[in-house]
């Protein structure tokens, strides 16, 4: 059986991620001409093809479709192993700041990951507020931080365009008639807040009535009061529990869309030792793989 070309199987990937091979081939250094030369050498491999034209672009056939899956695992593991040994003689502490929305979904296995690759190093995580995080990443109290829509940054490396959503109950709890004249029930995190500030600019300018029915810290608090019927919030779609609904203009509310939401990661500027650098890393690849959570 012939090896599949691991450069190719990256560059199919991130054909995939970035939305075609164009922006892929600008991503490793290569001309388009030579990217579609390495898709038909991989597609010999295999005796299939594996793009069909759609539209102006190529979308994966069912095969294309098979590969890429198999792909994912192949890069992973390769990517994995790479770390694992590089980092089995990295010790000390990494300290790590992120925002409550990436706190309780994907991090754990990236976390995992990380620590399967360094068991001599000590993790610490600090979730809190954008703000926050990039105070005490300033102030050298931690080395690699995520914050949202700090793109002005000189350290700051985007990772992810996130839109925002309406996020609630079902349909059937939520006990407010956009045509009657009660105010649309809100629940928000403490000003100030990106997406709070997001909210209620778009509720103002519908001309929707509202009222704060309650205020968390935290959106493990807003994510139990939304189960609960309370009322709607604003936030990315990451880290939405299964149990709870994305919500639009069917249920009255103003569309959403418009100026994404910028993820990135930091490093203050500084030199990081090889333990926060490969956490710098597994965290912006993972955080590239899940754009949507």
């Amino acid at each position: 059986m012939p090896n599949l070309d691991m450069d190719v199987l990256r560059t199919l990937v991130l054909a995939e991620q970035l939305g075609g091979f164009g922006r892929a081939a600008e991503r490793v250094g290569r001309s388009q001409s030579a990217v579609s030369q390495q898709i038909r050498k991989i597609e010999d491999q295999v005796g299939e093809p594996l793009f069909a034209k759609q539209g102006r672009g190529l979308a994966p056939t069912p095969a294309g479709e098979i590969l890429l899956a198999y792909a994912r695992r192949i890069l992973d593991l390769n990517d994995e192993a790479l770390i694992a040994v590089r980092g089995t003689a990295a010790q000390g502490q990494v300290r790590f700041g992120l925002p409550p929305d990436l706190a309780e979904t994907w991090l754990p296995d990236v976390l995992g990951r990380f620590n399967r690759a360094h068991p001599g190093v000590r993790l610490e995580t600090i979730v809190d507020r954008n703000r926050a995080l990039i105070d005490r990443l300033d102030r050298g109290e931690l080395d690699v931080a995520l914050a949202m829509n700090q793109t002005d940054r000189a350290d700051a490396r985007p990772l992810a365009a996130l839109k925002a959503i309406w996020i609630g109950p079902s349909p059937r709890r939520l006990h407010w008639d956009p045509a009657g004249s009660e105010p649309l029930p809100l629940v928000l995190t403490e000003a100030p807040c990106f997406f709070r500030q997001r909210a209620l600019a778009l509720l103002e300018a519908a001309g929707v009535p509202w009222r704060i029915v309650l205020t968390s810290a935290s959106a493990r608090g807003l994510w139990a009061a939304v189960e609960a019927g309370l009322g709607v919030t604003l936030r990315i779609p990451i880290g939405v529990p299964a149990d709870l609904h994305v919500l639009g203009v069917e249920e009255g509310l103003p569309d959403p869309s418009g100026e994404p939401f910028i993820l990135s990661i930091h490093d203050g500027g500084r030199v990081l030792e090889p333990a926060a650098r490969q956490l710098y890393d597994i965290l912006a690849a993972a955080m590239t793989e899940r754009p949507g959570g």
